[in-house]
């Protein structure tokens, strides 16, 4: 993968927590499990996330984004692939949260005049799209200039700091384990982008733990996070 550095100026900017992108409220049913006992060190969260980029980042959120982001042009057929991801996130927290998170990242670029924003959350205020988060963090980072590889790199270490992020607020780990979780992530993640990414045709999720976990998150008497 190879980068220049206005590629990596834009990633830190557009890719730090530090950016209003909508998803600190999500836990993405890690809260159920810390509650269940079933993810309580390190190892566990570890484990949890690992097990997400392979079942969930790698075969569903990847190839969504960079198609998303090789369509932004294409705003149709943008929301042709925002349709794919309404149909396949079957939790209602997921797909709620997905939209919850997508709209707040949407408005933010619509401020900053990314290009398509604007056009483009009008398609979703006429219900012509959803607004999923995976598809428009395709579209505005290819609107900022990012380069393909680089909104890669991005896509998957957002969705690992925001499962560590939750585990941290959660108080199941400290800052230092955090911080070798990711590191661990992020090895997980070259190995990863370095195979050809799958077509669109054969997006799948298969984290069933999770999803029960997410499903059962609204029965929780007291929560945190939104899922």
């Amino acid at each position: 993968m190879r980068t220049n550095s206005a590629d990596v100026l834009k990633a830190l900017q557009h890719g730090d927590s530090f950016f209003p992108a909508g998803t600190i409220a999500m836990s993405a049913g890690l809260e159920t499990l810390v509650s269940d006992g079933a993810a309580q060190t390190a190892d566990q969260i570890e484990g949890f996330l690992l097990g997400q980029l392979r079942g969930r980042w790698s075969t569903f959120d990847r190839p969504l984004l960079i198609a998303a982001h090789r369509s932004a042009g294409e705003l149709e057929r943008t929301a042709q692939i925002d349709a794919l991801v309404e149909a396949q996130t079957l939790a209602a927290e997921l797909r709620y949260g997905s939209l919850r998170s997508g709209g707040a990242l949407l408005g933010v670029h619509v401020k900053l005049g990314t290009v398509n924003a604007a056009e483009y959350q009008a398609m979703v205020r006429q219900s012509l799209a959803p607004g999923h988060n995976i598809v428009i963090q395709g579209l505005v980072w290819q609107g900022t200039g990012i380069s393909e590889s680089t909104a890669e790199a991005m896509s998957a270490h957002t969705f690992c700091v925001g499962l560590v992020g939750a585990a941290l607020r959660l108080g199941v780990i400290g800052h230092t384990d955090a911080q070798a979780v990711v590191a661990q992530a992020h090895s997980d993640v070259l190995e990863l982008m370095a195979t050809p990414c799958m077509g669109l045709d054969e997006v799948n999720a298969f984290s069933p733990q999770q999803e029960i976990a997410v499903m059962r998150h609204e029965t929780m008497p007291f929560r945190l996070f939104a899922n």
